[in-house]
Protein backbone atom coordinates (compact mmCIF):
# COMPACT_ATOMS: atom_id res chain seq x y z
CA UNK A 1 0.00 0.00 0.00
CA UNK A 2 2.75 2.05 0.75
CA UNK A 3 4.53 1.97 -2.60
CA UNK A 4 1.51 2.58 -4.09
CA UNK A 5 0.78 6.08 -2.81
CA UNK A 6 4.59 6.75 -3.58
CA UNK A 7 4.25 4.84 -6.64
CA UNK A 8 1.21 7.79 -7.53
CA UNK A 9 2.81 10.64 -5.54
CA UNK A 10 5.96 10.38 -8.36
CA UNK A 11 3.23 9.85 -11.45
CA UNK A 12 1.72 13.05 -10.28
CA UNK A 13 4.90 15.49 -9.81
CA UNK A 14 6.27 13.65 -13.41
CA UNK A 15 3.39 15.07 -15.27
CA UNK A 16 4.51 18.41 -13.55
CA UNK A 17 7.90 18.46 -14.03
CA UNK A 18 7.06 18.38 -17.49
CA UNK A 19 5.89 22.31 -17.29
CA UNK A 20 8.71 23.73 -15.74
CA UNK A 21 10.15 26.03 -18.49
CA UNK A 22 8.09 25.69 -21.12
CA UNK A 23 5.00 27.62 -21.80
CA UNK A 24 1.76 26.04 -21.44
CA UNK A 25 0.42 24.86 -24.63
CA UNK A 26 -2.64 25.33 -26.51
CA UNK A 27 -5.72 23.34 -26.84
CA UNK A 28 -5.13 21.51 -30.48
CA UNK A 29 -8.76 22.17 -32.90
CA UNK A 30 -8.49 18.72 -34.71
CA UNK A 31 -10.87 16.87 -33.01
CA UNK A 32 -12.70 19.62 -31.60
CA UNK A 33 -17.00 19.97 -32.46
CA UNK A 34 -15.47 23.10 -34.38
CA UNK A 35 -13.50 21.32 -36.39
CA UNK A 36 -16.22 18.92 -37.84
CA UNK A 37 -18.65 21.32 -38.08
CA UNK A 38 -16.06 23.50 -40.35
CA UNK A 39 -15.13 20.74 -42.71
CA UNK A 40 -18.56 18.62 -43.11
CA UNK A 41 -20.76 19.43 -46.05
CA UNK A 42 -23.53 21.70 -45.25
CA UNK A 43 -26.54 20.65 -45.95
CA UNK A 44 -28.14 21.02 -49.81
CA UNK A 45 -30.16 24.21 -50.60
CA UNK A 46 -33.54 23.25 -51.10
CA UNK A 47 -34.27 23.50 -55.26
CA UNK A 48 -35.77 26.59 -57.23
CA UNK A 49 -33.51 28.49 -54.82
CA UNK A 50 -30.89 30.89 -56.79
CA UNK A 51 -32.42 30.11 -60.06
CA UNK A 52 -32.03 32.11 -63.26
CA UNK A 53 -34.58 34.42 -62.54
CA UNK A 54 -33.00 35.12 -59.28
CA UNK A 55 -29.04 34.84 -60.25
CA UNK A 56 -28.75 37.97 -62.68
CA UNK A 57 -31.05 40.24 -60.06
CA UNK A 58 -28.75 42.93 -57.95
CA UNK A 59 -31.16 42.63 -55.07
CA UNK A 60 -30.42 39.08 -54.41
CA UNK A 61 -31.41 37.43 -50.78
CA UNK A 62 -28.80 34.73 -51.13
CA UNK A 63 -25.82 34.31 -48.43
CA UNK A 64 -23.07 35.57 -51.13
CA UNK A 65 -25.27 38.03 -52.43
CA UNK A 66 -24.62 42.05 -51.52
CA UNK A 67 -27.58 42.82 -49.71
CA UNK A 68 -28.03 38.89 -49.01
CA UNK A 69 -28.36 37.66 -45.14
CA UNK A 70 -25.37 36.96 -43.78
CA UNK A 71 -25.56 35.84 -40.60
CA UNK A 72 -24.47 32.90 -39.18
CA UNK A 73 -27.64 30.20 -40.06
CA UNK A 74 -26.00 26.62 -40.42
CA UNK A 75 -23.75 24.34 -39.57
CA UNK A 76 -19.74 25.94 -39.76
CA UNK A 77 -21.08 29.51 -39.80
CA UNK A 78 -19.32 31.67 -37.30
CA UNK A 79 -20.73 34.35 -35.35
CA UNK A 80 -19.71 36.95 -32.63
CA UNK A 81 -20.81 36.23 -29.17
CA UNK A 82 -20.51 39.45 -26.87
CA UNK A 83 -20.10 38.96 -23.47
CA UNK A 84 -21.48 42.05 -20.90
CA UNK A 85 -21.96 40.67 -17.77
CA UNK A 86 -22.25 43.81 -14.75
CA UNK A 87 -24.49 42.14 -12.07
CA UNK A 88 -24.75 43.17 -8.70
CA UNK A 89 -26.64 41.47 -5.79
CA UNK A 90 -27.49 42.53 -2.46
CA UNK A 91 -29.32 41.11 0.14
CA UNK A 92 -29.45 41.92 3.96
CA UNK A 93 -31.92 40.48 6.24
CA UNK A 94 -32.47 40.94 10.00
CA UNK A 95 -34.59 39.29 13.11
CA UNK A 96 -35.08 40.38 16.32
CA UNK A 97 -37.83 38.90 19.01
CA UNK A 98 -37.83 39.16 22.68
CA UNK A 99 -40.48 37.95 25.13
CA UNK A 100 -40.95 38.49 29.16
CA UNK A 101 -43.42 36.77 31.67
CA UNK A 102 -44.22 37.36 35.24
CA UNK A 103 -46.06 35.09 37.12
CA UNK A 104 -46.76 35.19 41.46
CA UNK A 105 -49.30 32.99 43.24
CA UNK A 106 -50.06 33.52 47.33
CA UNK A 107 -52.68 33.15 49.83
CA UNK A 108 -52.89 36.25 52.38
CA UNK A 109 -55.74 34.99 54.07
CA UNK A 110 -58.20 32.41 54.09
CA UNK A 111 -60.46 31.86 56.67
CA UNK A 112 -57.15 32.72 59.12
CA UNK A 113 -55.77 29.54 57.51
CA UNK A 114 -52.23 31.08 56.27
CA UNK A 115 -51.83 32.87 59.61
CA UNK A 116 -52.13 29.44 61.60
CA UNK A 117 -49.67 28.07 58.82
CA UNK A 118 -47.27 30.41 59.24
CA UNK A 119 -46.73 29.98 62.44
CA UNK A 120 -45.28 26.37 61.55
CA UNK A 121 -43.29 27.16 58.49
CA UNK A 122 -39.24 28.65 59.05
CA UNK A 123 -38.77 32.33 59.67
CA UNK A 124 -39.24 34.55 56.72
CA UNK A 125 -41.44 32.44 55.08
CA UNK A 126 -44.87 33.10 54.29
CA UNK A 127 -48.05 31.90 52.41
CA UNK A 128 -49.04 35.75 51.59
CA UNK A 129 -46.35 35.06 48.23
CA UNK A 130 -46.80 31.26 48.03
CA UNK A 131 -44.92 31.25 44.74
CA UNK A 132 -43.57 33.63 42.12
CA UNK A 133 -41.78 32.99 38.63
CA UNK A 134 -40.37 34.95 35.90
CA UNK A 135 -38.86 34.10 32.27
CA UNK A 136 -37.47 35.60 29.55
CA UNK A 137 -35.94 34.94 25.91
CA UNK A 138 -34.73 37.13 23.08
CA UNK A 139 -33.18 36.03 20.09
CA UNK A 140 -31.40 38.38 17.23
CA UNK A 141 -29.71 37.34 13.65
CA UNK A 142 -28.29 39.16 10.97
CA UNK A 143 -27.63 38.03 7.57
CA UNK A 144 -25.89 40.00 4.34
CA UNK A 145 -25.07 38.94 0.86
CA UNK A 146 -23.23 40.82 -1.44
CA UNK A 147 -21.98 40.02 -4.64
CA UNK A 148 -20.65 42.62 -7.42
CA UNK A 149 -19.22 41.08 -11.40
CA UNK A 150 -18.25 42.94 -14.32
CA UNK A 151 -16.85 41.01 -17.17
CA UNK A 152 -16.71 42.38 -20.92
CA UNK A 153 -15.52 40.23 -23.52
CA UNK A 154 -16.25 39.25 -27.33
CA UNK A 155 -15.79 35.99 -28.91
CA UNK A 156 -16.12 34.38 -32.23
CA UNK A 157 -17.90 30.92 -31.98
CA UNK A 158 -18.83 27.83 -34.55
CA UNK A 159 -21.85 26.70 -35.05
CA UNK A 160 -21.59 23.02 -34.33
CA UNK A 161 -25.35 21.62 -34.73
CA UNK A 162 -28.56 22.12 -36.06
CA UNK A 163 -31.42 21.02 -34.41
CA UNK A 164 -34.46 20.07 -36.13
CA UNK A 165 -36.47 22.87 -34.37
CA UNK A 166 -33.91 25.24 -36.23
CA UNK A 167 -32.06 26.38 -32.98
CA UNK A 168 -28.49 26.30 -33.24
CA UNK A 169 -25.85 24.96 -30.80
CA UNK A 170 -22.81 27.40 -30.77
CA UNK A 171 -19.19 26.67 -29.28
CA UNK A 172 -16.28 28.71 -28.97
CA UNK A 173 -12.89 29.09 -27.59
CA UNK A 174 -10.20 31.51 -27.11
CA UNK A 175 -6.73 31.31 -25.98
CA UNK A 176 -4.20 34.04 -25.39
CA UNK A 177 -0.55 33.38 -24.72
CA UNK A 178 1.07 36.06 -23.19
CA UNK A 179 4.74 35.02 -21.62
CA UNK A 180 4.56 32.05 -19.56
CA UNK A 181 0.45 32.47 -18.80
CA UNK A 182 -2.41 31.21 -21.01
CA UNK A 183 -6.03 33.24 -20.66
CA UNK A 184 -8.35 31.03 -22.13
CA UNK A 185 -12.18 31.74 -22.83
CA UNK A 186 -15.05 29.24 -23.14
CA UNK A 187 -18.18 29.88 -24.34
CA UNK A 188 -21.05 27.45 -25.23
CA UNK A 189 -25.11 27.08 -25.74
CA UNK A 190 -27.96 27.19 -28.05
CA UNK A 191 -29.15 30.26 -30.04
CA UNK A 192 -31.87 31.22 -32.33
CA UNK A 193 -31.22 32.51 -35.24
CA UNK A 194 -33.90 35.29 -34.99
CA UNK A 195 -31.70 36.01 -31.89
CA UNK A 196 -28.28 37.16 -34.41
CA UNK A 197 -27.89 40.40 -35.46
CA UNK A 198 -27.97 42.05 -38.80
CA UNK A 199 -23.94 42.05 -37.58
CA UNK A 200 -23.68 38.71 -37.12
CA UNK A 201 -23.37 39.14 -33.48
CA UNK A 202 -25.72 37.84 -30.49
CA UNK A 203 -26.16 38.54 -27.00
CA UNK A 204 -24.73 36.23 -23.96
CA UNK A 205 -28.61 37.02 -22.28
CA UNK A 206 -29.83 35.75 -25.85
CA UNK A 207 -27.73 32.16 -25.19
CA UNK A 208 -30.03 29.27 -23.43
CA UNK A 209 -28.29 27.09 -21.23
CA UNK A 210 -24.70 29.34 -21.67
CA UNK A 211 -21.45 28.22 -20.17
CA UNK A 212 -19.09 30.84 -20.47
CA UNK A 213 -15.79 29.98 -18.46
CA UNK A 214 -12.86 33.07 -18.14
CA UNK A 215 -10.04 31.46 -16.80
CA UNK A 216 -6.22 30.85 -17.06
CA UNK A 217 -3.34 28.08 -16.89
CA UNK A 218 0.52 28.54 -16.09
CA UNK A 219 2.99 29.85 -13.69
CA UNK A 220 1.52 32.51 -12.03
CA UNK A 221 -1.94 30.54 -11.87
CA UNK A 222 -0.56 27.17 -10.51
CA UNK A 223 1.31 29.67 -7.56
CA UNK A 224 -2.07 30.78 -6.86
CA UNK A 225 -3.02 27.00 -6.03
CA UNK A 226 -2.51 25.58 -3.04
CA UNK A 227 -0.67 22.22 -3.05
CA UNK A 228 -1.81 18.78 -3.42
CA UNK A 229 -1.51 17.89 0.34
CA UNK A 230 -2.75 21.09 1.30
CA UNK A 231 -6.15 20.31 -0.62
CA UNK A 232 -6.29 17.23 0.37
CA UNK A 233 -5.33 18.37 4.17
CA UNK A 234 -8.69 21.03 4.43
CA UNK A 235 -11.27 17.74 3.22
CA UNK A 236 -9.72 15.71 5.33
CA UNK A 237 -8.94 17.50 8.71
CA UNK A 238 -12.07 18.01 11.09
CA UNK A 239 -10.08 21.01 12.69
Amino acid sequence: MRWMLMLTLACAGCARMEQVGRAPGFEPLEGSNQHHAMYSAPLPAASGQGGPSKGSSLWSAERGALFGDSRAAQRGDILTVVIEIDDSAKISNSTGRSRQGAESMGIPSLFGIPQRVDQLLPDGATLADAAETTSSSSYQGDGSVSRAEKLTLRVAATVVEQLPNGVLRIEGRQEVRVNFELRELLVSGYVRPIDVSRHNEVTYDKIAGAQISYGGRGQITDVQQPRYGQQVADIVLPF
